[in-house]
């Protein structure tokens, strides 16, 4: 029955993928669900710190009304306010401390394969939603994590202590962490553990400690110069396309640090409005990477200096605004040790350690834990994949997810098992 479930949540997930700060479907279903058990529930706006969110520039009323025509639960969607997200809390009543699981919930910008050979195309749930793609594979972990809320309302009797279940908004771009991490809720949580399916490991591997996640700063720059008639008087312009084709190209020159890995990309530039015009606005997006904050840091501030002078060059003016943010994970080695016995117990092979190389704004989420004296854990569920993440075919070896719940589901019995 688990690995029914867990194909239904995943598939109904993938079918239906929604964008970050877009998860009204989704968290509609994931609150109504948690209710049904008997969870407590918190939803986004009383789960996160507004003031930290980022990359937030959607039209709300648009995508809640797609979300009740896709079967979002109409009573949740009308009590989720702007922000998306869910919290369920479940309460044994009885003395024990607080574990935490986190599960990322939206989908990836990218246009699902309708190649024959692609299963979701194939069996009929690929996207229905056009250009947008759950192409890293959280719908798994929320399935995990809606599978995890039914095992942990049958075990009721057998737990002490509290469980809280975050399923948390906007991972893609590094947008919903930091602001789910100040929201407070984390930090009565003992211990805390978050996953990811598939990340360079196959079926039947775990890594316990992946190493090498990358700090990581996503910026959009505006620039506001001042139109002109590129014939008659070119000179009565600032040119703010310039800025940002100057900015650009001097951002990728940027000198690599001797400290370690640092990475910089400018995704997008375009501005203007037409040939014969100076252009008066202009807008790119970028990102910084680094091995560690400070070398992330760095780099954003090369940025900063980079496009106050490219500016000033033009005689425009300049707003940069941060739209996502990541930092590093180290996890904690006394809970690692936890883990090692419930996976081989499972008949998982546990790898040490294996490169990430990636961004996860989990990072802050088990900072928080740790800096309020709990334990947290990062860790791969290996999956054979059909093509690699955020690729239009996509896909995952669906055998994994009962091994995951059962991992959980293990780690929480030995810890509030009766």
């Amino acid at each position: 029955m688990t690995q029914d479930a867990l194909r239904h949540w995943r598939r109904d997930l993938h079918r239906l993928p929604e964008a970050a700060w877009c998860e009204f479907r989704t968290s509609a279903l994931i609150a109504h669900h948690l209710s049904e058990l008997g969870f407590s529930v918190m939803l986004g706006d009383k789960l996160l710190a507004s003031n930290l969110i980022m990359g937030r520039e959607i039209d709300v009323a648009a995508q809640k009304e797609r979300a009740l025509r896709q079967g979002a639960h109409p009573d949740w969607l009308a009590r989720i306010d702007e922000i998306t997200g869910v919290m369920g809390v479940w309460d044994s009543g009885r003395p024990g401390p607080t574990l935490g699981f986190r599960f990322d919930i939206d989908a990836v910008e990218v246009e699902e394969s309708r190649e024959p050979a692609h299963q979701p195309c194939q069996e009929g749930w690929h996207s229905a939603n056009p250009g947008w793609m759950h192409a890293c594979a959280h719908d798994g972990h929320t399935a995990i994590g809606l599978v995890l809320a039914e095992r942990i309302a049958a075990l009721t009797e057998r737990l002490n202590g509290r469980i809280k279940l975050f399923f948390q908004p906007a991972e893609e771009g590094c947008r919903g962490g930091k602001a789910l991490a100040a929201g407070g809720q984390l930090d009565d949580v003992d211990a805390l553990l978050a996953l990811h399916i598939g990340i360079h490991a196959n079926s039947g591997e775990l890594v316990i400690n992946p190493t090498e996640f990358l700090c990581s700063t996503k910026f959009d720059v505006e620039f506001m110069g001042r139109a002109a008639h590129a014939g008659l008087e070119p000179n009565a312009g600032s040119n703010a396309l310039a800025a940002a084709c100057m900015a650009t190209t001097a951002m990728l020159g940027i000198a690599r640090h001797r400290d370690g890995m640092t990475r910089i990309n400018i995704g997008q530039l375009n501005g203007g409005s037409g040939r014969n015009v100076i252009p008066g606005h202009a807008r790119l997006m970028g990102e910084t990477r680094g091995a560690t904050p400070a070398l992330n840091d760095y780099m954003f501030g090369q940025v900063q200096q980079i496009v106050e002078g490219a500016a000033m060059m033009q005689g425009a003016s300049y707003l940069i605004r941060k739209q996502g943010e990541a930092i590093g994970i180290e996890n904690s080695p006394a809970l690692l040790e936890e883990i090692v016995p419930l996976a081989e117990a499972l008949k998982l092979e546990t790898i040490h350690t294996r490169r990430f190389g990636a961004s996860e704004d989990a990072g802050f989420l088990i900072e928080r834990v740790q800096q309020h004296g709990g334990e947290a854990a990062y860790l791969i569920l290996g999956a054979n994949l059909a093509a690699p993440h955020h690729h239009p075919e996509f896909d995952f070896d669906e055998a994994v997810l009962a091994p995951g719940v059962a991992l959980l589901e293990a780690w929480l019995l030995s810890r509030l098992g009766t």
